[in-house]
């Protein structure tokens, strides 16, 4: 069924105000939405334990001071070179 009356303009003054609750009421959940994320941004934890790291081959922990020293352990391996 279709509606008796089609009048797009009379219509569209009569729901003026619930339209614009509507819309203030998606700027405001934006609004909020915004302040939120900035909340949880600027309250977010720091890493905890960032001056020391766990060295994966033996478990123990490895003091950090100015930056990781990396060991690859390949030091003195020479790959062979095939002719």
């Amino acid at each position: 069924m279709s509606a008796p009356e089609t009048n797009i303009e009379k219509q569209a003054k009569k729901h003026k105000g619930p339209l614009a609750g509507m819309a203030g009421v998606l700027v405001f959940v934006g609004v909020l939405l915004a302040a939120f994320v900035i909340w949880t941004v600027y309250n977010a934890d720091t890493p905890e334990g960032a001056e020391t790291q766990i060295d994966s081959r033996t478990g123990t922990e490895v003091e950090v001071d100015d930056g990781p020293e990396i060991e690859t352990g390949l030091e003195g391996i020479v790959a062979p070179v095939e002719q």
